[in-house]
């Protein structure tokens, strides 16, 4: 994985108000720490943030403090829960050789047979690998996969460097047989069934009172 170069200024004042100022003016506050040093509060440019990350938190960012470079993995992103943006940005130290744990994302792809349904049930998976080797993802073919038929976590081939941390016998994709129409016309004909007998065993006047 390459080294994303990235800009940052060492923040003055550090407190609520003065992030949400930092936010107004298009940056993002951030903190960086690891290796026994003192935490750095900086911030960066939100754009070229997002830039950076664009392909996935894994990314290696080489971050220019002054005249001072410093390798970073990002360790936690939090957001604004309605709008989504970013409010602040907690960035690990890390050396180069130095291994680390990381989630990475599994990517499907291929087809399983005709009338099955998949399910995906892990979309991540751990590993430890060399901060300058982290995989982006990793990769698991669909295909001759039968109804009954399933992937673990061991089945998946990683690059090499890298160090499976998830246990190996987790389910990744699980192969079902897909319902048949009359399968799903009875589940729905069934659903307001039982939604009234819910309804008529619920006795009157079920608020909290008073004694």
């Amino acid at each position: 994985m390459s080294e994303i170069r990235i800009t940052a200024t060492l923040r003055e004042h550090v407190g609520k108000g003065h992030s949400r100022r930092a936010r107004k003016a298009g940056k993002i506050p951030a903190v960086l720490y690891g290796h026994g040093l003192e935490p750095q509060h900086l911030e960066f440019e939100a754009r070229e943030y997002a830039h950076a990350i664009k392909h996935g938190m894994n990314a290696l960012l080489s971050v220019q403090i002054g005249s001072k470079l410093s390798l970073a993995l990002t360790k936690a992103i939090q957001r604004d829960p309605i709008k989504r943006i970013i409010n602040h940005v907690d960035l690990l130290a890390v050396r180069r050789g130095e291994k680390v744990e990381v989630e990475i994302p599994v990517i499907l792809t291929g087809d399983a047979a005709r009338g099955s349904l998949l399910n995906h049930e892990l979309t991540t998976i751990t590993v430890e690998a060399e901060a300058t080797r982290i995989p982006e993802s990793v990769e698991v073919s669909l295909d001759g996969l039968n109804v009954g038929d399933h992937i673990t976590a061991a089945d998946i081939t990683l690059p090499e460097g890298s160090e499976l941390i998830t246990e190996p016998d987790a389910i990744v994709v699980n192969v079902q047989a897909a319902p048949t129409a009359e399968q799903m016309e009875a589940a729905l004909e069934s659903a307001p069934a039982e939604q009234g007998i819910e309804d008529a065993s619920e006795p009157e006047g079920t608020g909290e009172k008073s004694a």
